[in-house]
Parts: structure tokens; sequence; C-alpha cells
């Protein structure tokens, strides 16, 4: 559902959103957040605005472009789909099921894509079973340099379940876990981030992980969704236990995106959104090849490239986007040293 939020009630809504869905409270007000739109004034009316009204409305312009809609690219379509039928196919599955492992480049929309995928399938869960008892989806992020104890940790943070104690071992912690969302009726797990764990099999640690995660598909009637940094090459399918992984879960790989009609569409679908008083529309789809070459085709560095220059048009009154404001705005390191290769083999 699309709402139109007063200023007041988008700068509360996106208060909640920047809870982290690494908690049950935060993934339920994710869930629950619909997305919001911003109805400008015209012109003469804003101008007439008294210097704190005008403050408010500037700064829920703000608000919410820092949050522009999710663009539904045809990777979060094919994650969508893959997800729903693996869920659909473990619904009657005994042993251990099959997962799913969405894998690519930083900036890719890995996140989104999963999140989405849990989004999507609680909203569907709830309104099959409205009673409100269950917890269809664990959303966690593996922590850095995890080991299986940190990652059962996340499990427990998430759930609110007491402190953990010191002298408590994996055995005990994860089996608490697993009664918990055995008990909650938990039908899918995503562990996002999981390049933060030593992923490689040919290590006594890596093994030690394996053997953890196995542990859990094995114990929890749920569908597991792993997400992170070009995860098949940290050695997570090689071995035996390698073998073994690749054989039950299903990779979908996330990419920069090609200067094709996608890409293209993309541009046109940011720039719909935006909520500026002088911006001339179409200024942005003639500048598509331009803003795949300054973003390498990476959705992440769009979204944040076309986010920031609409808030720098605000905060310095131009209130639109040029290729001159664009080019001011700084994007992530790896997508301007790819623009700097690129210009360099150019010359």
């Amino acid at each position: 559902m699309v709402v139109t939020a007063t200023p007041g009630q988008l700068a509360g809504q996106l208060e909640d959103r920047r809870q982290p869905t690494t908690t049950l409270e935060g993934w339920r007000r994710f869930v629950d957040a619909d997305q919001a739109t911003f109805d400008l004034l015209p012109t003469a009316d804003r101008d007439a605005l008294a210097d704190a009204d005008r403050t408010g409305y500037d700064e829920a312009r703000i608000a919410y472009h820092a949050e522009l809609i999710v663009v539904t690219t045809s990777t979060i379509r094919q994650i969508l789909h893959q997800g729903r039928l693996l869920t659909l196919l473990n619904q009657r599955e005994i042993g251990a099921r099959r997962g799913l492992i969405v894998s690519g480049p930083a900036a890719t929309g890995k996140t989104t894509a999963v999140k989405q995928l849990g989004r999507t399938h609680e909203l569907r869960t709830r309104q099959r079973y409205p009673d409100g008892d269950r917890i269809p989806v664990v959303y966690v992020t593996a922590p850095p340099k995890g080991s299986p104890r940190k990652l059962a940790v996340e499990f427990a943070r998430f759930l609110g379940l007491p402190p953990i104690r010191p002298r408590q071992n994996v055995a005990d912690i994860t089996d608490a876990v697993c009664q918990v969302l055995t008990d909650a009726r938990t039908d899918l797990v995503i562990v996002d981030e999981i390049h933060n764990l030593n992923l490689n099999l040919a290590t006594s640690a890596g093994e030690d992980l394996s053997d953890h995660l196995k542990y859990f598909t094995e114990h929890l009637p749920a569908t597991f969704v792993y997400a992170g940094i070009d995860v098949e090459r940290a050695g997570l399918f090689t071995g035996t236990r390698g073998r073994q992984i690749a054989g039950r879960a299903a990779l979908v790989r996330t990419g920069a995106f090609a200067y094709q009609q996608e890409w293209k569409g993309l541009v046109a679908t940011m720039e719909h959104t935006l909520r500026l008083h002088h911006h001339q529309p179409g200024t942005l789809v003639k500048l598509d090849r331009y803003l795949h070459q300054r973003t390498s085709g990476m959705i992440g560095s769009l979204s944040h490239l076309v986010r920031a220059a609409a808030i720098s048009a605000i905060l310095d009154g131009s209130e639109q986007l040029t290729k001159h404001l664009l080019d001011a705005i700084r994007v992530d390191h790896a997508a301007e040293s790819a623009t700097r290769r690129a210009s360099s083999g150019a010359i």
C-alpha cells in the first residue's frame, strides 16, 4: 500500500525505519512500514510559508529523499521467485532442506533483495495466519570474524532471549534458539553479510562453521537464505562439505547492470520519485549513460548518487538535478575507481 504522509508522519515513519532489522522489533517495523509518497506544494504556497514551516517542509522532503522507493529489478524478481519456490518445496521436507545463496560484488543489491524476500514472505504468512503468534522470518547479519558461538548469539539477540552467559556453550545457545524458532513456526531464516564468516572449508574453522550451519538447517523446519560478497570464491564449495552445500543450495549471482533497457528504466523510475520544485522531468533519463559510467552500473551506487544529489539540491536551493551537481557528489570508492580506470583507458 502506498500512503501520502504529512511531514510529521513521514519523519516519524523514517525514524522507525532506522531501527536495526536485526532485532525482532526492528524487523517487524521494517515489514510494517508503508512506502511513503510526498506531494509537493505549489511553488507559490511554498514561498508563502513562514520560516519555521518552510524549514519543516524542506526537512520532510530531505527525509523522503533519504529513503527512495525500492526498485523491483530483474534480480529482485528472480530472488523473490526462487525464495518462494524453496519455501513451498521445503514445507514437506523432513531432512535437510534446500537453501538459497545470493552472492555478488558490493553495492549490487543483495541486502535489498533478501530483505524484500523476507518482507514479502512475512506479509503473505500474516495474511494466511493472522493470529500474530508466529515469527515467520528471522533476519541476522553475520558478525565480523564470526564463530559458531557469535552466530548463535546473533540469533538469540534477534529473538530477544536473555543475555548469554559466558559459560553457556554453543550447543546450549543453539538448542535454545532452535526451540524458540520451532515453536514460533519460523519458516524463513536470512543470514546476511555471510562473507564475515570463515567460509574456507579447507580450514578447521571453516569446517566448524559449516557443521554449525548444517545443524541449524537440520533442526529447524525452515528455508535458509544466505547473502554475501562473492561467497563462492571464499572456499564455500570446496571439499566434501562444500560439495554437500553445493548440492543443497541454489546460487543467484548479483552484479552490475549493463547499459541496456533495464538500466534506463531504473534511472527513469528513480527520477520519477524526485520531489524538487525546479527539476525538469527527463533530465536524468538524458544522463543515463553518464550515470552508468559514474556508478559502473551498480544499483547501490546509483541510489546513493541520486538521493545525495536530491538532498543537496534542497539544501542549496537549486531544487533541480544537473550534471554539474551530480559531478560534485562523491559516490563509493569502488565506483569512483572504476570510473577513473575507464577514463584513463579512453585517453
